[in-house]
Formats: structure tokens, C-alpha cells, sequence
């Protein structure tokens, strides 16, 4: 499938490093919005939206992790940007390892935030058929349930219903696009080819991808670290914003 000219925006000096930031599946470019003011104090932020989510087009049919990771690829080029460094949280890890791994000429530092390198394939084909039927209605309990633990949850429902509302806007046929991207992913034979210095983020109540796929991520790609959260389910970003805009802050600083 051909590249989609990717949604994003831009925030920081126009003459910084490029930091290019995606999303995990189900959100869109607010989700890295609590770290932009720290970031872009030096660098260049772009957060995307991937294909079939946010404001970027809907493609038909099934995409691949190569696709999602062609339309990073085509950001950067439109960006004239020949090397950035990149962040995702869950599928925006999974497309940023892609990218460090296919095109890593391109990739100076890579974060990645709650995200697995293999998931179980009966999950995300159940989830992409529920999204082409039922709808996403159908998945928001169970999926908005494992984006932050149940104490962060009751003590701030405005941000559960925000999260709820993003997750429903998504396009259906988006969302189970991406669902057949994560199901047919093919990460852990390409890890090894990652050269980038890599900081591997890892919530310890994250039942989505627990620690477990953060590690063996990280026996896999050379010059990579571990930064474990305590208290953050799958989406840290919201539940921690100001710890993981120091971490992540810290880390593209260091020269």
C-alpha cells in the first residue's frame, strides 16, 4: 500500500532536532500533548496521527506495521528531515522499532513507551472483528479499562471520559486496520538491526504489555535502557505526564 500524507502538528525552535511522536492504537496526537512544553523547549516536536486515526485518511482494507511505518517515512521526507529521532507510545513504539529497523540511517534516538515487539494474534483479530461489526462502542470498556490503573481512574474521571471520547472519534475501519498492523507484526526477527541508543519505558501495572515484553525488548536492540514506572498502566503519558517528560527529556539530552 502506498504511504498517506500523515496528520500532524508541530511545536518547538524550527531549527531543533527533529523529535517525531506517535500514538498508541485507539488515540490520537493529544496523547503526547502534556509533554510538548518540556520538549520543545529544544527540539522540534511532530505528533502524528497514524493512518486511520485522528485527522490522517482512512485507507480500506488491512494495514501492515510496513505500511504505517512507509507513512513515517514519507513525514520525515515531507518534513525535510533526513534524520529525527522517534517516540511512540504501544503502536507508535511498535511502528518507531519498524522504522529503526528497516531504515536506521534515519533514527538517532528512539523512545519507546509500553510497547511489545510480538501480541498475541487471536486478541487484535477478535478486536478488528468487533471494530467491523459492532463497532467501536463495543470495545471501549475493556479497552479505556487497561489504559490506566483503577485508582488513577477513579480519582479522574474527566480524564476517562477525554480518553473514552478519543477512542470512540477513531474511524472503525481505522482502528481494525491498525488491529490487523499489531496482529501480523514480525518485530522480534529485526530487533538486532536497531543501532539507535534506546530508552525502553515500561509501566509496571501495564496489563496491555507488561514488563516482560520491555525486557526482552531490550535483550534484542544493543544500546538500549530500561526506566520502569510504578503506579502506570499502559498509558504513562497521561497518568505520569511530568515524570515522563523529564525521562524521555533527560534522555535526548544526553551527548
Amino acid at each position: 500500500m502506498s504511504p498517506v500524507a500523515l496528520h500532524y502538528t508541530v511545536d518547538g525552535p524550527a531549527d531543533g532536532p527533529v523529535l517525531l511522536l506517535g500514538s498508541s492504537i485507539g488515540t490520537n496526537t493529544e496523547l503526547w500533548a502534556p509533554q510538548v512544553p518540556i520538549l520543545a523547549q529544544r527540539h522540534r516536536v511532530v505528533r502524528y496521527d497514524h493512518r486511520g486515526h485522528g485527522r490522517s485518511p482512512v485507507p480500506a482494507g488491512s494495514y501492515t506495521l510496513a505500511d504505517l511505518g512507509g507513512d513515517v517515512l514519507a513525514l520525515l521526507d515531507r518534513l525535510g528531515a533526513h534524520r529525527a529521532s522517534l517516540g511512540g507510545v504501544s503502536l507508535g513504539g511498535m511502528v518507531s522499532m519498524w522504522v529503526a529497523a528497516h531504515a536506521p540511517e534515519r533514527v538517532d534516538r528512539l523512545v519507546l513507551v509500553c510497547t511489545a515487539a510480538k501480541l498475541p494474534e487471536d486478541l487484535w483479530a477478535e478486536r478488528a472483528a468487533v471494530a467491523r461489526g459492532p463497532g467501536l462502542a463495543a470495545l471501549v470498556d475493556r479497552v479505556v479499562a487497561r489504559w490506566l490503573t483503577p485508582e488513577y481512574a477513579q480519582q479522574h474521571p474527566d480524564v476517562v471520559a477525554s480518553l473514552r471520547a478519543m477512542f470512540l472519534a477513531t474511524p472503525a475501519a481505522g482502528y481494525a486496520g491498525c488491529c490487523d498492523a499489531i496482529r501480523t507484526m514480525e518485530l522480534e526477527p529485526v530487533l538486532s538491526r536497531i543501532v539507535a541508543t534506546t530508552l525502553v519505558v515500561a509501566g509496571l501495572e501495564d496489563e496491555a504489555t507488561p514488563a516482560e515484553h520491555a525486557k526482552r525488548i531490550l535483550g534484542e536492540i544493543a544500546r538500549s535502557r530500561l526506566a520502569l514506572v510504578a503506579g502506570a498502566a499502559h498509558l504513562p503519558t497521561v497518568s505520569h505526564p511530568d515524570l515522563i517528560g523529564q525521562l524521555v527529556k533527560d534522555f535526548l539530552d544526553e551527548r
